[in-house]
Formats: structure tokens, sequence, C-alpha cells
């Protein structure tokens, strides 16, 4: 599985950096992603940001979201 993960992570830090535009959603993924809404996403795309870019970075932050809840897990439980 590791394996599994540190490709993950490679994926994850070979992404371009996010949009100053999308910081306060991409926050929101971060914490709240449950609440994301169209609306969220339509904001974006009037700020100009692509679907393509609004997709990547999502998925992007998600899953390093994920990867770092899975380090302090393993920190407490190691």
């Amino acid at each position: 599985m590791s394996d599994a993960i540190d490709e993950l992570r490679a994926i994850v830090s070979a992404l371009p950096p996010a949009p100053p535009a999308s910081a306060a959603y991409l926050e929101k993924v971060r914490n709240r992603a449950y609440a994301i809404t169209d609306a969220d996403v339509d904001e974006l795309k009037r700020r100009g940001l692509s679907e393509d870019e609004i997709f990547e970075q999502t998925v992007g932050v998600a899953i390093a979201e994920g990867l770092r809840r899975l380090d302090r897990a393993a920190e407490i439980l190691g």
C-alpha cells in the first residue's frame, strides 16, 4: 500500500499551484467538502477558472487532505 500512497503524494506535489481566486473554495474542500455546491463551482468559472482547473485542484486538495489525515492518524497510533 505504501507504493500507492507514495504515488498519490507525487501526483499531488506535481500539481501546479492553485490560482489565488480559488483559495476560499479550496479551504472549503479541505474542511467542509460536503458543503460544496454548484454555486461554488460557478463562482470559480466566473472568476476565469476552467472546469479542468477546478477539477484538478479539487481532487488534488482532497487527496492532500486525506493524506494529511492519514499521516496524523499514523502519528497517533504509531
